[in-house]
């Protein structure tokens, strides 16, 4: 006969005690499976971490647990959603990020998580940049408040490269710059303090692919082209989705310059890294740069890639 579910005195099903080890072992779950993002497109990911977090959430409506474990839980939780809104970005289901990141911030609150908290919002941000700038850039200055001085230097270096992007899609030059001085100085701290899983790959070469992709935006080709063509010389092409996004703002930067033939030779590696992954972000971020090679199709080089393009 199979098992009997244990029943409180009531006689509704008893609610199972939940370790307060639990947290600790989803968070690091969590980790793990955060890797996948390095080599996946949201749309091979987004069942993954949505699965994670629908079973977190399960866990805190159905178990019993301390108030310390709760906190643990939500705090996972808020982890996951972030996860599971990322990939839904990536994958180019806006929505469904949005509800998922706004979940994230209330879980992360409610846990008293506030370098969590801040990254929701920072997601917000940047999903908004596209449709509402202003709104973007005062979103992302809220995520730094949220996070507060207290928070670990990588928590800090990465809303504050964010915040630089907000302003630079703005236009803002100068309150990008400075930006980019608060991430740079946050990353240069040692003192030592263990950091999230979620900021380990923030680094001087995230930082600098940032500070050349602010400048491009901000239409500084001088600026972004050295920065980015010396980072993106060492990027493993492992990282096919990332790196054609990166490769995306040194083609535009080279188009600025009026560097036509350089531009269509690195909008073709775009074309070549992103075609087997599962995002439409590199698609979408090279289509401008296409479009504006048209007048260009005297030139092989940009001949060859638009053909590229069309198949």
């Amino acid at each position: 006969m199979p098992a009997r579910r244990a029943t409180s005195a009531t006689g509704r099903p008893a609610r199972s005690q939940i370790d307060r080890s639990i947290p600790d072992a989803l968070r690091q779950r969590t980790a793990r499976l955060r890797r996948l993002d390095d080599v996946l497109g949201g749309g091979d990911t987004f069942s993954v971490y949505l699965g994670e977090y629908e079973a977190t959430k399960n866990l805190l409506r159905k178990g019993s647990y301390t108030e310390a474990t709760g906190r643990g839980l939500l705090s996972v939780l808020a982890e996951q959603a972030q996860q599971a809104g990322w990939a839904a970005f990536d994958a180019g289901n806006h929505s469904v990020a949005t509800r998922l990141y706004e979940t994230s911030h209330k879980a992360a609150l409610e846990a008293a998580d506030t370098p969590l908290a801040g990254n929701a919002l920072c997601f917000l941000a940047y999903q908004k940049i596209g449709a509402d700038r202003r709104s973007a850039v005062d979103i992302a200055t809220e995520s730094c408040r949220t996070a507060d001085t207290d928070a670990p230097r990588g928590v800090r270096a990465l809303l504050h490269e964010r915040l630089a992007w907000a302003h630079a899609v703005a236009g803002n030059a100068d309150e990008t710059e400075r930006a980019l001085n608060a991430a740079e100085a946050a990353l240069a701290e040692s003192d030592g303090a263990p950091q999230p899983d979620w900021v380990t790959w923030v680094d001087r070469d995230e930082l600098c692919i940032m500070t050349g992709r602010c400048w491009t935006e901000l239409r500084r080709p001088l600026r972004a082209v050295p920065i980015l063509q010396s980072v993106l010389a060492g990027f493993d092409d492992t990282h096919a989705r990332d790196k054609a996004l990166y490769l995306s703002w040194l083609a535009d930067s080279y188009l600025a310059g009026g560097e036509i033939e350089q531009a269509a030779v690195v909008a073709g590696r775009v074309l070549d890294l992103s075609a087997e992954v599962a995002s439409v972000r590199p698609r979408q971020r090279i289509a401008p740069v296409l479009q504006q090679l048209t007048a260009h199709r005297e030139i092989a080089s940009v001949t060859e890639t638009l053909e590229e393009a069309r198949r």
